[in-house]
């Protein structure tokens, strides 16, 4: 009976033995699963910085805004900068505010559905940018999982060829197919399961950012309300 051989069982079963008997196809398979998992945490840690930041710039504009400084010279200071979440829907509502005034605003309804549409608008936006790219990370963590399938099943159909080749079914003939395969589906689970983790975590803050901004924006249309009102009625005294 003919002896097979296996001087060095470590060399041919290592990740990157692995990956190296590996057929074209099961390697294109392994290495855009890998890609796609380094582009995750790429976004992943840049969504954490930049929401700990909006967080940090909600917080401020908040402090300031109810610190008792009037809406005019908030406005003024905040105009001519970049804006983002509560700041940007303030900026936004004011802008529209002046407009209106400055061209004679006549029905205080028209005017206050145009700064609730304004505030909306760049809620929307803030909205846009916080969820930006969220959709990348839910494609990769229910997709990964079945492209690392279609490489195991690859690397399980090179493992047939090759016992149906050598007429044996010797653990040294078809295991390195099936660890080729294993990694396929290692790798696979490996971009899908931090990403769906993250895709979780990330809407879940996206949602209570927004929830802030949308509660920020519905208190401010209560006071440009009540001071569209005055204005209304001071013009009918």
């Amino acid at each position: 009976m003919e002896n097979i051989a296996l001087a060095d069982p470590g060399a041919h079963l290592s990740i990157w033995g692995l990956f190296m008997q590996a057929g074209w196809v099961v390697k294109l398979v392994m290495l855009g699963l890998l890609g796609a998992s380094v582009w995750t945490w790429a976004i992943v840690i840049d969504k954490l910085i930049s929401y700990a930041r909006i967080r940090v710039a909600l917080n401020r504009f908040e402090q300031v805004f109810w610190s008792g400084q009037s809406l005019e010279e908030l406005y003024r200071n905040l105009a001519d900068r970049k804006t983002v979440g509560m700041g940007a829907i303030f900026v936004a509502a004011m802008r529209e505010w002046k407009k209106s005034f400055e061209k004679g605003a006549k029905s205080p309804l028209a005017l206050q559905t145009r700064i609730d549409k304004a505030m909306d608008l760049a809620l929307t936006r803030e909205m846009e940018r916080l969820e930006g790219r969220l959709g990348f990370l839910a494609t990769i963590g229910s997709a990964a999982p079945f492209i690392g399938l279609f490489g195991t099943v690859v690397g399980i159909m090179t493992s047939f060829q090759a016992i149906a080749g050598s007429k044996s079914t010797n653990l040294a003939v078809v295991a390195p197919g099936i660890a080729e395969a294993l990694l396929a589906t290692a790798i696979g689970l490996l971009a899908a399961i931090p990403a769906v983790i993250a895709y979780n975590k990330l809407s879940s803050d996206a949602g209570k950012i927004g929830v802030r901004m949308e509660g920020f924006a519905d208190e401010f249309s209560a006071i440009l309300s009540r001071q569209i009102d005055e204005k209304v009625a001071q013009k009918a005294a």
